[in-house]
């Protein structure tokens, strides 16, 4: 595991895609959960394979999204990425245990 990410799941999300006249599709933007959009800068290739992290299969995109090269899978009809799920800080354990917000908090 990488440091700070507890692990990667699967989340669908929309794509603004542009459809080309040989029918090759091509990601312009991704829309995330939360209403905020980023532009795909760069499509650095396609292939059909499987998505090891979380499962799943389809077309995969090897996008640029801002500074970041990652993976956009095309599974027919929905779009998902490898979401990162981050690690918890001791600071956030600590001020749970704290509050008693744990399973047998007071």
């Amino acid at each position: 595991m990488v440091r700070g990410i507890a692990g990667r799941r699967k989340r669908y999300v929309e794509v603004e895609a542009e459809f080309l006249a040989d029918g090759t599709v091509v990601p312009r933007a991704v829309a995330w959960h939360d209403g905020r959009r980023f532009p795909v800068r760069a499509v650095l290739g396609r292939r059909r394979c499987a998505s090891l992290k979380v499962g799943g299969e389809g077309v995969r995109y090897d996008v640029v999204v801002g500074n970041a090269h990652t993976f956009l899978f095309h599974e027919d009809p929905r779009w998902f990425v490898e979401e990162i799920v981050p690690e918890p800080s001791p600071e956030d354990a600590g001020a749970s245990a704290r509050c008693g917000d744990g399973a047998f908090g007071a």
